[in-house]
């Protein structure tokens, strides 16, 4: 396994294993969706957004508090992604 897929790995894991299970679900079903294809930029702009709190981490995505900057448009996305039922 190379290094960048044992980064993928790692990140898919912080993903689904999050604190509460709202962002387990929202950072989960992105990655599932998306993360593969992410170029490198956005995967070290998704990583260092995954040591975030995730409270906040909800408060972005739901649009209940502006994102920081550096997180602007990796959120948009997040919030783009379909709801889809368990």
């Amino acid at each position: 396994m190379t290094e960048h897929e044992k980064r993928l790995k790692r990140l898919a894991i912080r993903s689904w294993r999050r604190g509460i299970k709202e962002m387990d679900l929202i950072l989960g079903r992105f990655w599932d969706a998306e993360g593969a294809s992410l170029d490198e930029a956005t995967l070290a702009t998704y990583e260092a957004m995954l040591s975030e709190n995730d409270q906040d981490l909800y408060l972005w995505v739901s649009g209940q508090a502006q994102p920081p900057e550096p997180f602007a448009a990796l959120i948009a996305r997040l919030r783009a992604q379909p709801a889809r039922d368990q």
